[in-house]
């Protein structure tokens, strides 16, 4: 197991990266401003649940076969780049529906939550992130590896948990004010499809 240094600089860190502007938690912040609090936290459990795909596929080794192969990588980022693309198309098209109320968000949680899962897991740079930082913090003397780099996994998610719950907050208490206004809300939605959009070309133009 880490020592407790490591693991607390190591969570230091991941908090400091979960505010750190990126796709995912710019993704979790218009989710939550467009769709109420509640969409938001769906979102952020199906982003966590990807970081623990991440986690494993690094702790069994699959991470670097995948990171050495520039056909997956490319297969990969084009299809997270077409789902983000469509979610844009979908945002842009959306209907001004009015104020989303705090007991459920417009969109099914299940949907919501499946978002999350697709839009980490199809970003191939989470998995080559996960596959070079998760090592610096593990120590050969104190044990089995991959039980390292998994106890490090679940110290990042729970950071990611945090960083991005408060995001969530945030964001859509403005959005829950914002969406008083049918206009508002129908230059919210376009907002978050240009994001998106935004968000698809950068991970389809991006190199390993």
């Amino acid at each position: 197991m880490p020592s407790l240094d490591t693991t607390s600089a190591f969570f230091v860190i991941a908090l400091v990266l979960g505010f750190t502007p990126g796709p995912d938690n710019l993704f979790v912040l218009m989710q939550a401003a467009s769709q109420g609090r509640k969409a938001g936290v769906f979102v952020v459990l199906g982003l966590c649940t990807g970081l623990l795909v991440h986690t494993a596929a690094v702790a069994l080794g699959l991470a670097a076969v995948f990171a050495a192969s520039a056909t997956a990588f490319t297969v990969l980022k084009f299809a997270g780049a077409a789902y983000l693309a469509f979610l844009a198309w979908q945002a842009w098209r959306a209907p001004a529906a009015g104020v989303v109320g705090a007991g459920a968000p417009a969109v099914a949680p299940g949907r919501l939550f499946l978002r999350g899962i697709v839009m980490n897991l199809t970003n191939p740079k989470v998995l080559v992130f996960f596959l070079a930082f998760l090592p610096q913090f593990v120590d050969t003397a104190r044990g089995p590896v991959a039980l390292q780099v998994l106890t490090l996994g679940a110290v990042f998610i729970l950071a990611t948990l945090l960083a991005f719950g408060l995001i969530t907050y945030l964001a859509g208490t403005l959005g829950q004010w914002l969406r008083r206004s049918p206009g508002v809300q129908t230059g919210m939605n376009r907002a978050t499809a240009v994001v998106f959009a935004g968000l698809a070309l950068r991970l389809a133009t991006s190199a390993r």
